[in-house]
């Protein structure tokens, strides 16, 4: 075989094997409102785990029920950089800024425009680049529903790893 003709074999496989990890990551247009909403709860447990670890928080409503959130995060070695391991423990309060699921169901994504804090101490354990800025506008307008939007914060940078 020609070293061309063996180059474009070894190119098409590469492609090939590469092209399935490219399809195993999700996209999460339109799961997702565009307006961020806030919510304070104790955490009872955090998941470790990859693509995206997850925040499991008991969040009392209104009513005086108890809801159990689930926050998708980032990836596990990014958190645990981050200082997971020590701030953010079963029990610990926190409140947390991101976007909720269309469908209303408890679940929020923290991987843009979000940010989690230790509600007892103020320390923030996770913000993202974008946090505070609006949400992008579609034409005819934004593609969620309105709940009420955090307050701007002061620029800060964000955690290496987010």
């Amino acid at each position: 075989m020609k070293k061309s003709s063996y180059f474009a074999v070894c190119a098409a496989v590469a492609s090939l094997a590469l092209s399935g990890s490219a399809w195993a990551h999700h996209g999460d247009a339109g799961r997702y409102i565009e307006e961020v909403v806030t919510i304070t709860g104790t955490v009872l447990e955090t998941q470790l785990i990859n693509p995206h670890a997850i925040l499991v928080v008991d969040v009392p409503d209104p009513s005086g029920k108890t809801v159990r959130w689930q926050a998708e995060m980032g990836g596990a070695q990014g958190l645990i950089r981050g200082g997971w391991t020590t701030d953010v423990k079963p029990g610990t309060k926190v409140t947390l800024t991101g976007r909720r699921l269309k469908s209303g169901a408890p679940y929020m994504n923290l991987t843009e425009r979000a940010r989690v804090v230790v509600t007892d101490t103020g320390k923030e354990v996770l913000r993202n680049a974008n946090f505070g800025q609006p949400a992008p506008t579609a034409p005819g307008g934004t593609s969620g529903s309105a709940n009420a939007p955090a307050p701007a914060a002061p620029a800060k940078p964000a955690a290496p790893g987010y």
